[in-house]
Parts: C-alpha cells; structure tokens; sequence
C-alpha cells in the first residue's frame, strides 16, 4: 500500500496522546528550539510505538521543506481538522507556542467532556451485566440441579414455573445460536453504520427521542461552540471555523446541516440567517445569542458563553438522566430475579406442604 493510501485509512491518535504532544512541543517551541529539534525531543520520550512512527514522517516532511501544519495534514485523519488548522494559524500568525499551549487545554476540555458521557453509563452497564449474570447463573447452574425434582413432582407446576422450564430449556439447547445472533446483530449494525445515509437516518433518530435528543443538542453545540471561539480567536476566519466545526462534530445530521450552512455564509448570509432555518437543531436561545454576537461584534464571546452553557446543560442532564435510570433498572433487575425466584420456590413450596400433609 503507497504511503497517501496508507494515510487515508489512518486511526485518529488518541486524545490524550494529542494532549500531552501538544503541551510538550508548545514548550521547546517557546524555548526558542527549532520545530524539528522540538518534534525530535518529543519523539524520543516514553510514546506508542504507532505515535512514533508518525512523528519519523512527519520529521521527515519537514525536513523536505513542509510547513508543520502540512506534514500534520499528510498524517490523514491522525491529528484532526482542529489540530491542523491551529498549527497552521500558529505558524502563520507567529504564535505556533501559543496555539499549541491552547490546544492542549482545549482537548483536556473535550476529553472532560467525553468522559461525562461515558462515566454516566458505567452504572446501567453495571447494572445489566449483574441481571445477566445472575440469570445465566441460574439458566446453566441452579436449574439443571433441580429440574429433575419437578418433573417428579407429578402435580401441576405454576404457570411461571412452566415458563421458567421452557425458557432455560430453550436457552441451554440453542445458547450457541442465540449469542451468534446477538454478536451477528451488533456486528450488523456496526457495518451498517459505516453507510453514510443510513448513519445519517439513524443520527436523525435521536432528535424524537426526548431525552436522547437533549443529550445530542447539547454535546454537538457545546463542541460546536467551543471549535469556532478556538479558532476565531486564532484567527481564523468564521466560513472556515465553520467548516472546521462541522467536520469534527460526529453527528451525520449536525455535520450536514453545518456544511450547508457553510455555503450559505460564503453567499453572504449570517450565520444566525443559516440557522434559523433548523430549529430542531439549533434552539432558539442559540440562534439569538449567535445573532447578538454578530451584531454587536462578540460572536467569539458569546460562542464562549454558549459552549460553558451547554456543558453544564449537559451536565445537568447526565445526572438527571443516570438519577432516572437507575431506580427503574434496579426495578426491572428486582422483577426478573424475583419472578425467576417465586417459579423455583412456589413448587418446591407446594412439594413441601404436600409431605406435611402426607
């Protein structure tokens, strides 16, 4: 495979690697040390041996006579629109230190503001790893020991006995099909997501689903927010931080709209004019303060304010979310655990009251 294919399918670095790169190259750079001295320092420190690698070509590059930023953009998809398009103002405008210094703050930000997500899911996770245990544990250890008892019992079994039976039967019969079909169907969807327009139907699921579509607007606009005031603030113009913008964010339907968007201001159009046409989207709250923003000359400022709004908002509907879910997981354990429990207990209850009455 050439090296610009190779390139084309390459994984994203890790944020934190990002992180600490960033910060660490930020300080050669203002240490007066040459970009390529800064680079080779960096690349001699404890990394991944894939990071490494990267670093040996992208030295090379500028070693050929590249500007940093564009031995970066040969990377492919490594290091980021986002990451790019601040080195490259930095090397333009002189304040490559600077950028880079900033940048490390901005992912330590965006991985802040991942790990809210997931942390909010740790305890449902928890929770329905625990039912499938027990379940499984009852399914392929308990009931085979006393199966046997109630097909001796020769009386009529509870109905929810009955079921229990016929379900553990089922499952320790086809238990091999049953977790290839369950393995098959997320691998399905997974390779269906890789479809652009279905990824795209799917995105666009979330907004009518209440509490999902909550969650996508405030993640996407806190991102969104957040990338533009980065790089107006750099410099950058807005048609291009836009663009930036939208490329970054993973919801199919938010980058859509974005890049529509887009060529709406290279026509002239405001960016509050471009987003007003999707409320589903973009709130009202939003759109005004972007209008106020472009009238009054703090639109870097307000898109501050915005993103710190949605990431408390997001915040705020996390634990909302986790402090809902959690009493009606632990009741739908409670209900699945206690019906598996009474089918076992009422016949062996019934047996016992039939010997006392013997």
């Amino acid at each position: 495979m050439s090296r610009s294919k190779h390139h084309l399918f390459q994984r994203r670095i890790p944020l934190q690697q990002l992180i600490n790169f960033s910060r660490h190259l930020s300080i050669t750079v203002r240490a007066g040390l040459p970009v390529y001295e800064g680079l080779r320092i960096v690349r001699n420190q404890k990394i991944k041996k894939r990071f490494r690698n990267i670093l040996d070509e992208v030295m090379r590059d500028i070693n050929n006579g590249k500007s940093l930023a564009d031995s970066f953009e040969r990377q492919g998809n490594a290091f980021g629109h986002f990451f790019i398009s601040l080195v490259r103002i930095g090397e333009t405008s002189g304040t490559l230190a600077e950028n880079l210094l900033y940048l490390s703050n901005e992912l330590k930000k965006r991985r802040e503001l991942r790990k809210k997500v997931r942390s909010a899911m740790v305890y449902p996770i928890i929770l329905l790893i625990a039912t499938v245990s027990i379940v499984a544990l009852l399914v392929f250890f308990i009931f085979p020991k006393v199966m046997p008892m109630f097909e001796n019992l020769g009386a009529e079994l509870p109905t929810s006995t009955k079921i229990v039976i016929a379900t553990t039967n089922f499952v320790s019969a086809y238990w091999i099909w049953i977790l290839s079909g369950v393995v098959g169907f997320f691998i399905l969807v997974r390779l269906l997501l890789l479809i652009k327009p279905i990824r795209y139907a799917f995105h666009y699921l979330f907004f009518f689903i209440p509490v999902i579509r909550s969650l996508t607007i405030d993640v996407n606009l806190a991102n969104f927010s957040r990338v533009v005031a980065v790089l107006m603030r750099s410099g950058e113009r807005i048609v291009n931080a836009v663009h930036v913008a939208a490329r970054m964010l993973d919801n199919e339907v938010y980058r859509k709209k974005l890049e529509e968007a887009t060529v709406s201001l290279e026509k002239g159009e405001t960016i509050a004019g471009s987003f007003v046409h999707y409320p589903r989207l973009f709130p009202s709250m939003f759109v005004s303060m972007v209008e106020v923003g472009e009238n009054t000359g703090n639109l870097q400022e307000n898109l501050e304010y915005l993103a710190e709004f949605y990431e408390e908002e997001l915040d705020s509907a996390l634990h909302s979310l986790t402090t809902m879910l959690e009493p009606i997981l632990l009741l739908v354990m409670g209900i699945i655990v206690g019906f598996i429990a009474i089918s076992v207990i009422t016949p062996i209850y019934s047996l016992t009251q039939s010997i006392s009455g013997a």
